[in-house]
């Protein structure tokens, strides 16, 4: 099998009930409890009107400015997948455009990521279909390969492996480890209903931060 020039099996993805779970918490609180050190970096953002991304990773790496692997990857995705495509960052040519977006959309796909550019923007802004990108072009792409589909890839250093749980908000993007769902969710979860008590707090005017002056006594800060 030629390395960077193919398709390989999924062994495993998140389920249904998980990508139901998560679709309820905010990016920036799971990512608050996987020590904020996971992200795919600021340029990818999304450019749909509204709507949360959640589903399991279908990977794909191409060469920056083809999706030839991309069109074989809608034709392999099950219903409920995020494609999540490695391009390089490159913004030079779009990797993918309306029609596609549409089929991805017709067979019932979660969303996609493109780690690259995409084109055909006016329909993408005002649609509900989650696509998350890190530019715009109205350059179109090339098919020839090579590439590979269910490989793990690298985003800005968020390592994205096939069948891994992606997420996406107006925050951002993130990938929750395929292994770790389970306990993400929960300190994901205490971390929302502690911020809940917050908000409460805050409201009825009852908040108090005796840690602000602790901590500048502590680092040694006059004047306090």
């Amino acid at each position: 099998m030629t390395i960077g020039f193919r398709v390989l099996p999924r062994s495993r993805k998140v389920g249904a009930e998980v990508v139901r779970q998560f679709r309820e918490l905010p990016v920036a609180n799971v990512s608050d409890v996987m020590s904020r050190i996971t992200a795919a970096g600021p340029r990818l953002r999304p450019l749909h009107a509204e709507g949360i991304l959640a589903g399991p990773a279908l990977t794909v790496r191409t060469r920056p400015g083809d999706n030839l692997m991309v069109h074989k990857a809608l034709q392999i995705a099950e219903p409920g997948d995020v494609i999540v495509v490695d391009a390089g960052g490159d913004l030079t040519n779009a990797i993918i455009g309306e029609l596609m977006l549409a089929h991805a959309e017709k067979i019932g796909l979660s969303g996609i990521v493109i780690n690259g550019a995409v084109r055909d923007y006016g329909a993408i802004r005002i649609g509900k279909f989650p696509v998350f990108a890190a530019g715009v072009t109205h350059r179109g792409p090339y098919k020839d390969g090579p590439g590979e589909i269910n490989v793990p890839i690298a985003i800005d250093g968020m390592v994205v492996e096939p069948g891994d749980l992606i997420l996406g908000d107006d925050d951002g993007l993130l990938c929750v480890p395929f292994d770790d769902t389970t306990k993400v969710y929960r300190d994901a979860c205490a971390k929302q209903d502690a911020e809940a008590k917050i908000m409460a707090a805050t409201q009825e005017g009852r908040v108090s931060k005796p840690w602000v002056d602790e901590t500048l006594k502590r680092l040694g800060c006059e004047g306090v």
